[in-house]
């Protein structure tokens, strides 16, 4: 996959929204604008390598919001599992 100049913006802008819906879900706060983008970025890394894995579709990916939605959820287990690690 190759990423433009437009297609690299869309996906920084992704990260960061997810990101940030990620930390208000998970800690009722965001982690700031670059903390936001590389969980969101992580997340939706994850989530595309995950939920293929166990059979779960999530709508269209292509779409604004199915991006964000998939990169959120993904944001999240990763923000759980981070909490997990810590915490042990």
């Amino acid at each position: 996959m190759v990423l433009n100049g437009m297609g690299l913006i869309v996906s920084l802008i992704i990260g960061a929204i997810a990101g940030w819906l990620a930390g208000k879900i998970v800690s009722g706060e965001g982690h700031g604008v670059v903390m936001n983008i590389v969980v969101g970025i992580v997340g939706a890394l994850l989530a595309s390598f995950l939920f293929p894995a166990i059979g779960l579709r999530i709508g269209p990916e292509a779409s604004f919001i199915g991006a964000v939605i998939y990169s959120t959820i993904g944001a999240v287990i990763l923000l759980l599992l981070l909490r997990m690690f810590r915490r042990a």
